[in-house]
């Protein structure tokens, strides 16, 4: 998410951080060029105006032409303003109500509200150890009750059962009656959505809306429609009492405009972001950590906190032990592949580090992608036990037979030998030690290993 405006900031404060000085001309530059930036990731033209206006004033003031950095300090105002339009901290999801605690989705068609809507079961299940169940009031979309079932029964989550022909009024009065006899502490409806905005829809909201008085209405919006989703939300803004926004495909979005106009527009804070398909894609929207990400500086914490969350913790445990002994096989170094991959590959881990787009050129220009840890792992599976454990003893016929067993070639057996003996070197260094590196930190070094 925001890769392109990440790329066109980095290049417009590269510009400004090597003057010794800022005067107007050059801070009119900067702001022309951070203007345009907005405009191309498909920000709302209201809110880049806005912005704007909130930025020039202070990075004219006379304290940052006379600092002795400058540039520095005009992306500090720029941070500033992006986590301030983002919505300055992150907003919990409101549970304060007598349970059961009724909490409606609503959005257009294509939006994901469905997945949605069991992304954030599953999370509230996790996070906040609510015992949460799901309704389906989408009667017009072929199968959406039944997408919904199947993704609760997947999935463990209790769904109300489908009765055909029954209305959403009805629905929602049976779903609070079923929460209320099975325990369930918050019920979750998924309302219909159109391919547009109409009369009807919103009436049919407004009229859930009184049945069940939410503690949240939740406009799930799809991040891809830019400008469309700032619309999109200014209109349920006008019509239901909306107290917050979930983004999704998030992941997909390389402009980011939707995150940055939605807040400002539907004035409620943006809570979750959808980043995948899997119920487990789907994270907390911190919007200074966004912030970071937006100027190229990185997003260690939630890097760390999707480390923690993703991977293996008892496997992360017995290969500090291993490595405090000195102990590195290429099992070890398989294991590391896949904990990468869990964690989204290259490109997932990528996106939290600080000056992606320098890491990225790097990546490029030494012709490393997503699919070196799927060659890896096939290399490391064509090997016996023997030669996982000690791979000194791999020769010339042995790297043949391992090619032809991974579909590769001896160069590419080679240049894992080499990458292997380089971690396992890195490894015995760190063994001896602070331990608080990478491994313990679940951040797989495979990535690091290969930029050397």
């Amino acid at each position: 998410m925001f890769e392109n405006l990440t790329n066109k900031f980095e290049e417009i404060f590269s510009s400004l951080k090597k003057a010794p000085s800022l005067d107007e001309k050059q801070v009119d530059e900067g702001l022309k060029g951070i203007r345009l930036a907005l405009l191309e990731a498909d920000v709302s033209l209201d809110v880049v105006k806005e912005f704007i206006s909130r930025v020039k004033p202070k990075a004219l003031g006379q304290e940052i032409i006379r600092s002795t950095s400058p540039g520095d300090m005009v992306v500090k105002i720029v941070y500033d303003e992006i986590v301030s339009f983002l919505g300055d901290k992150n907003s919990e999801i409101s549970l304060n109500a007598v349970p059961p605690v009724p909490i409606m989705l609503v959005g257009l068609q294509g939006s994901g509200k469905t997945t949605t809507t069991s992304k954030l079961a599953k999370f509230l299940e996790k996070n906040n150890k609510k015992k949460v169940m799901m309704a389906s009031l989408d009667v017009y979309r072929p199968a959406a009750q039944e997408q919904l079932r199947l993704l609760g029964e997947q999935n463990n989550i209790e769904t109300l059962p489908i009765i055909e022909g029954q209305l959403p009024a009805d629905i929602c009065r049976r779903a609070l009656s079923a929460a209320n006899l099975n325990g369930c502490e918050v019920v979750l409806f998924d309302t219909a959505g159109r391919t547009q905005i109409d009369f009807q829809m919103m009436n049919e909201i407004k009229q859930i809306e009184t049945i069940i008085n939410p503690a949240e209405t939740i406009l799930v919006a799809d991040s891809l429609t830019g400008q469309v989703a700032a619309n999109v939300a200014k209109e349920f803004k006008n019509t239901v009492n909306l107290s917050s926004i979930i983004l999704t495909r998030a992941d997909g979005d390389g402009r980011g405009g939707a995150a940055l106009s939605m807040k400002y527009v539907a004035e409620v804070p943006i809570k979750f972001l959808g980043v995948g398909e899997k119920i487990e894609n789907f994270e907390v929207f911190h919007p200074d950590r966004i912030a970071n990400r937006i100027l190229g500086m990185g997003d260690i914490v939630s890097l760390v906190e999707k480390a923690s969350e993703d991977l293996d913790q008892e496997n992360l445990k017995k290969t500090e032990e291993k490595l405090k002994k000195g102990q590195f096989s290429m099992e070890d170094y398989l294991s590391q592949l896949r904990q990468m991959k869990k964690m989204g590959g290259i490109e997932g881990i990528m996106s939290f580090l600080p000056g992606v787009s320098k890491i990225k050129s790097q990546m490029d220009q030494s012709g490393i992608d997503e699919k070196i840890i799927t060659q890896n792992e096939a290399v490391i599976l064509s090997m016996t036990k023997q030669e996982r454990e000690n791979p000194k003893i791999i020769n010339g016929s042995r790297k043949k037979r391992i090619a032809n067993g991974s579909g590769t070639d001896i160069a590419t057996i080679n240049k894992l030998l080499k990458q292997f003996k380089m971690m396992s070197e890195m490894m015995k260094k760190m063994s001896k030690g602070n331990m608080k590196g990478m491994a313990d930190k679940g951040i797989p070094p495979e990535l690091f290993n290969q930029l050397k």
